[in-house]
């Protein structure tokens, strides 16, 4: 873990990480709501090109300036560029930087069919300038635990409601921290959901949609920093909003160690 501290130190400079300029207006408001702009800085757009069009397929963690977190199935071999510094992917915005991929690196371990190992890393085709829009998040001590009913907050530009339109801006919603004893009950995931995941919201009214794939579970942490605890894995196919159907996350703690191996 020491040596993810060092990287991180060294990469994001006097910006530090998970801090952003411009702090997130965070309530215990149920439901989805506009985001403060570039209030979540690390958050980006992972696109795919077709036919010469950039769509939005899922989202993504800046933690460096040369790295990206997201989740191994929003990889499909495709021509991807990430967009940094957005907050309305439907307008030109001052700031934004758009760059494509040197490397993507998908788990070794990751099983599309049991959902295991949700979690790939994309290395930028350079080092991206830090700024007050575009700011890497803190990475969460390895091995953590978050606890029961943990205020977090995911964030992306997935599906406003089930089957409904994709946000054109940035979204996020508090989705509290569901403990791995609750969430492998039978009635909720039962022993679909295994220690390297986590569990957040399942009570029916709010949490993450399809195009949030990939995307953060941010926590804040004892000193006032941004974490991502969690990349926004899978759900009930049911609903966006199944009741005992919480979100489910890669836990991002359970595999520090890949992480170091793999981005030194």
């Amino acid at each position: 873990m020491m040596k993810i501290v060092v990287l991180a130190v060294l990469v994001v400079g006097a910006y530090g990480c998970g801090l952003p300029t411009f702090s997130p207006v965070v309530t215990r408001v149920v439901g989805g709501q506009d985001v403060r702009p570039h209030s979540w800085p690390w958050q980006i757009s992972l696109q795919y090109n077709r036919q010469g069009e950039w769509k939005h397929t899922c989202g993504g963690t800046l933690i460096s300036d040369q790295w990206v977190l997201t989740a191994a199935h929003c990889i499909s071999g495709k021509e991807y560029r990430v967009a940094m510094g957005k907050h309305n992917l439907k307008e030109t915005e001052e700031g934004a930087v758009y760059m494509g991929t040197a490397n993507i690196i998908v788990h070794e371990k990751w099983n599309p069919f049991f959902i295991r190992n949700d979690i790939a890393l994309i290395k930028l085709a350079s080092a991206v300038t830090l700024s007050d829009t575009i700011m890497a998040a803190c990475l969460p001590v390895a091995g953590f635990i978050l606890p029961h009913d943990e205020p977090c907050y995911v964030t992306g530009w997935g599906r406003l409601s089930t089957g409904g339109p994709i946000a054109d801006i940035l979204q996020q919603a508090l989705l509290p921290v569901v403990d791995h004893a609750t969430c492998t009950k039978p009635d909720w995931w039962g022993p679909q959901v295994k220690d390297t995941m986590v569990c957040a919201g399942g009570d029916g009214v709010v949490s993450g949609c399809n195009g949030d794939s990939g995307g953060p579970l941010n926590c804040q942490n004892v000193d006032g920093a941004w974490e991502v605890h969690g990349i926004v894995s899978f759900g009930s196919g049911l609903s966006c909003n199944f009741p005992k159907k919480p979100t489910v996350f890669t836990r991002v703690s359970s595999y520090s160690d890949w992480l170091s191996s793999v981005s030194s």
